[in-house]
């Protein structure tokens, strides 16, 4: 089973709307394999789309699942690791698991997902406590981070692949999730705070440019590599959002630039953390989806299903252009085809 993550330390940049259509697309295009969506994010934005949306009962279904005698998702599972976090309790992954497509038509059947939860917020400091206790012989830090490992252990050959869908912030449970990714997807906007994002995430996970030793020692790449750990590769960056009439001249073009000249460099200086040689072949451009992209977060619906014309969405009616929903699936084609 191949992971990729789609992480950035930065809010707004489009990241779950970029991952719930790259999850449909690719198990649309790929019927034959099993696809696993991890939403390792307590906002749980992933776990709502592909659950319904905000029109189809998405946060409805979703406490559903929070609501079972055994908590059906990432929180839940946590749950039970926590009385006992540094030796492994008898579990089945399948308590944690749930199809979405029983919930929402629209999502493929080849499709299982690990629901998000906000109750990882509330055992963030727990989860740091016991990261950080002393036990002699014990590496507690790895035993924790090695939790979502542990669990899909399980599943490695039902598989093929995995999405997880990362928060912002750089929070256990964030690493948790990162450690144990094959390869990295950064969605940027063309902005200068996702260039300084893009910049944050090299020195967060790989422990580039950090101000002093200090820093580098208590590092997640200096204490993944420590216990023989491999950290994520980056795949792609995904130049998202994209304004249309956005010209070679124009101030959004000079940023998406200067982040360019930023991955060549780094590139450059560490081919070992990237997949690609050469950076063109690592970035893709997403256009902005604008209304298109509304119905899809509305609707929980991926681009190549949804109806085109004039569609009611929470009572107003809007038009999804069916010449913009092709440009849409397009974009999206364009990163599913790089996997």
């Amino acid at each position: 089973m191949i992971k990729y993550a789609f992480w950035n330390n930065k809010g707004g940049t489009g990241k779950t709307s970029l991952i719930f259509q790259t999850i449909c697309r690719y198990a649309n295009l790929h019927s034959e394999k099993r696809i696993l969506a991890v939403d390792a994010c307590p906002q749980a934005n992933l776990s709502e789309l592909l659950l319904g949306g905000l029109t189809n009962q998405g946060s409805d279904n979703l406490l559903k699942r929070h609501g079972l005698l055994q908590r059906c998702s990432i929180g839940g599972y946590f749950q039970i690791r926590l009385p006992t976090p540094y030796t492994l309790p008898d579990f089945s992954i399948d308590d944690f698991l749930t199809t979405p497509g029983e919930y929402n038509s629209t999502i493929p059947p080849n499709v299982d997902l690990l629901c998000g939860d906000p109750l990882l917020e509330l055992q963030a400091n727990a989860i740091n406590t016991l990261a950080n206790t002393q036990i002699p012989g014990t590496n507690t830090w790895i035993q924790i981070i090695d939790w979502l490992g542990d669990l899909l252990q399980q599943v490695d050959d039902r598989y093929a692949v995995a999405f997880i869908d990362g928060n912002p912030s750089f929070s256990i449970y964030t690493q948790i999730a990162l450690s144990i990714a094959d390869q990295l997807i950064l969605p940027v906007m063309a902005d200068d705070s996702s260039r300084r994002a893009i910049q944050n995430t090299f020195s967060l996970v790989y422990g580039l440019k950090l101000p002093s030793d200090i820093y580098t020692q208590h590092a997640f790449a200096t204490k993944l590599r420590a216990a023989k750990r491999t950290l994520p590769k980056v795949h792609l960056i995904a130049k998202n959002r994209l304004t249309q009439y956005m010209g070679p001249a124009s101030a959004y073009a000079a940023v998406l630039r200067s982040i360019e000249e930023d991955v060549t460099a780094l590139q450059a200086a560490h081919p070992d953390i990237f997949t690609f040689a050469d950076v063109a072949n690592g970035i893709v451009d997403i256009r902005d989806f604008q209304t298109t992209g509304v119905v899809a977060f509305a609707k929980g619906c991926p681009f190549y299903s949804m109806p085109v014309g004039r569609l009611d969405i929470g009572g107003h009616r809007v038009r999804v252009n069916p010449d913009y929903r092709q440009h849409c699936i397009d974009a999206i084609d364009g990163l599913v085809n790089k996997l």
